[in-house]
């Protein structure tokens, strides 16, 4: 533990608070948040599939369904009920009556076929959920208030990933599309929703700035919110320490999710500023390349593994705010097998290890990349921690300043992909489909979620099997197959699961945390005189 804490000091020192100029916003306005959270790309709901994605599909669009509340509870939200046949493969959606889009026409079944043919078509973003099981022609309306959906084969986590689609504005997206893009273009920087709040497209600038509106038509009203938040201002803020003094200036009355653990005691300190600290099932981890050398080694992989200290991390650099995660999916998911113990922090079994590899030809003689998020201090954190360990069993590691959009552009190909990058897999809908499942089913490739470009035929057939039944026990001991298979393969490096932390502004009430989103949903909001 001595040694853990002369190479944390060592961090912190590195990463000291520089003093930075006051930011020009202000959060002061009476009935006007400013929310200082990473922004998009782009607007387009059905192009990016990201957390800052999520700030934006929960407040400018709706869903059939959505998840509330910690736990998270899947409950109806466009959609009053469903129904699924006996077989699992035909769904049936009754929509609310009096469902409007921003431009005040109304939200029918038509356009929620759109939505998901339009989805199907792009194959970006979330489709990855639906394409496997799910045929445009196979999703109709009925009826005006009515949706069926017809799955080529069974899949059970099919309504759990509903809440990924937002519905978008039929009409309005196809009057913009241009050379058969969708409507991508535009709906980049537009709006087609329906959500409780609607964008103002003057305002926008990717990445940068983006107000949000009160939509007061919306149909869920605003009985739970006890003074409505009519504008929003997101100002995301890049550096961790000119967001945190920003938040303590009264600049901005939120920050990030991923508030750094030793400025939790500055912020709670600030007579007008709390932390907002809530159990997630955010998992972070490091990604290894299985398709480049020497990650095309297990015993390299394994190297790696036991040379990062995850005590040193969690318990120094992290305070304890997490809990160590041992696999792929939360600890507190279903689906983990009971004895999962994982990859411990010793170096003279990483040497052991990384000899092993060096036997077999694995070229550990040259120097590895890692890829961090320039705008996320833990991920240089624990860069700089692991580094220094490597260093110890021989192996030479250059930390790689990027972001996150650089990174999951890269991560398309595996001669492209980092041979390591650091980053979470968030709670995009509830279910292990939405970690193991897509992270390490080799048809995923491709995708940011599956970066390892792991590829085990018999974990395959386990996943596969494991979404096409309906009964949770079976899924469940199949997971735990599946999940034990893949931690033995050591494809990447999974270190904890998140205790969110958020800065707030104490004058913001009625702040509701769920593992997806975030805590991001502003309906629930309100501001203090």
């Amino acid at each position: 533990m001595k040694r853990a804490k002369s190479i944390v000091a060592t961090i912190l020192a590195g990463l000291a608070l520089s003093a930075v100029a006051p930011t020009q916003l202000t959060a002061q306005d009476k009935n006007t948040l400013v929310w200082g959270d990473t922004l998009p790309a782009g607007l387009d709901p059905h192009a990016i599939f990201d957390v800052p994605m999520q700030f934006i599909l929960l407040n400018a669009y709706d869903t059939l369904y959505r998840y509330i509340g910690n736990p998270p509870d899947l409950q109806p939200w466009l959609a009053r009920s469903h129904a699924v046949s006996e077989d699992g493969l035909t769904w049936l959606f009754k929509l609310n009556d009096g469902v409007k889009f921003h431009d005040g026409s109304p939200v029918t079944a038509a356009d929620v076929v759109y939505s998901f043919r339009r989805l199907l078509a792009m194959k970006r973003g979330p489709a990855g959920a639906f394409l496997p099981v799910l045929k445009p022609d196979n999703i109709t309306a009925p009826d005006p208030q009515t949706v069926r959906f017809v799955l080529d084969k069974p899949y059970a986590p099919f309504l759990a990933a509903i809440p990924l689609v937002a519905i978008v504005n039929q009409k309005q997206v196809e009057a913009n599309i241009k050379d058969g893009d969708f409507g991508a273009a535009w709906l980049s920087g537009n709006d087609a929703g329906s959500g409780a709040y609607r964008i103002d497209p003057a305002t926008y600038r990717p990445r940068e700035a983006l107000d949000l509106l009160r939509f007061k038509e919306h149909f869920k009203g605003w009985a739970d919110s006890a003074r409505p938040i009519d504008v929003v201002k997101a100002r995301p803020v890049a550096e961790t320490s000119t967001r945190v003094l920003a938040l303590m200036r009264g600049e901005i009355d939120a920050t990030d999710s991923y508030l750094p653990t030793d400025q939790v005691e500055r912020v709670e300190k600030n007579p007008r500023t709390r932390v907002a600290r809530d159990e997630s099932m955010r998992v972070f981890i490091i990604r290894m390349n299985n398709k480049k050398p020497p990650f095309d080694n297990v015993n390299a992989r394994k190297c790696f593994a036991t040379a990062f200290n995850y005590e040193g991390f969690n318990q120094v650099i992290l305070k304890g705010f997490v809990d160590r995660n041992p696999g792929p999916n939360p600890r507190n998911l279903w689906g983990n097998p009971p004895d999962l113990a994982g990859y411990k922090y010793d170096l003279a079994a990483a040497k052991s290890w990384c000899d092993k590899a060096r036997a077999e030809g694995a070229k550990l003689d040259r120097e590895v990349e890692i890829h961090i998020q320039s705008e996320l201090e833990q991920t240089s954190q624990a860069a700089q921690m692991f580094q220094a360990d490597l260093q110890k069993v021989g192996i030479k590691m250059k930390i790689v300043s990027s972001t996150w959009a650089q990174i999951t552009s890269a991560t398309g190909k595996p001669e492209t992909s980092p041979d390591l990058w650091i980053h979470w897999v968030s709670t995009y809908f509830v279910d292990p489909e939405n970690w193991i499942g897509q992270m390490y089913d080799s048809q995923f490739e491709g995708t940011w979620k599956a970066s390892s470009y792991y590829s085990n035929a018999e974990v395959d057939q386990l996943l596969r099997k494991a979404r096409s039944i309906s009964d949770r026990g079976e899924r469940e001991k199949l997971y735990q197959q599946a999940t034990t298979k893949v931690v033995a393969d050591s494809p990447d490096i999974w270190v904890y699961n998140t205790i969110q932390l958020r800065g707030l502004s104490k004058r913001v009430q009625g702040y509701k945390f769920s593992p997806v989103g975030g805590g991001g949903d502003l309906r629930y909001m309100s501001l203090s005189e």
